[in-house]
């Protein structure tokens, strides 16, 4: 059995760097862009906890902290607008929400 390394942690990282890059270039429901932007949040988050953890120090870990509030942050304020504009549009489709134009 062999233990898990700093390259397991990379390997899963970049799968979900990958999927969430994916999710936010080829989807247009709003939703599932928020929720692919979350994957890439969190695959930050496992390279700083990872890369913190293989050089022993804390600072890694305290960023991640950090990048999860803002992700909180970024999820509240994403669907409280997602709210607001199916309110007025009725719609989720990005395609479709041309709010900014005159």
């Amino acid at each position: 059995m062999h233990p898990i390394t700093t390259v397991h942690y990379l390997v899963l990282s970049v799968a979900l760097l990958l999927i969430g890059t994916i999710g936010v270039l080829t989807r247009r429901n709003i939703v599932i862009v928020l929720m692919s932007i979350e994957l890439i949040l969190n695959a930050v988050n496992i390279n700083l906890i990872a890369f913190s953890h293989h050089l022993q120090n804390i600072n890694g870990q305290i960023f991640a902290i950090f990048v999860i509030t803002d992700a909180v942050a970024e999820a509240a304020v994403g669907l409280g607008i997602l709210i607001a504009l199916f309110r007025n549009k009725e719609t989720v489709l990005a395609d479709q929400i041309d709010l900014l134009r005159w």
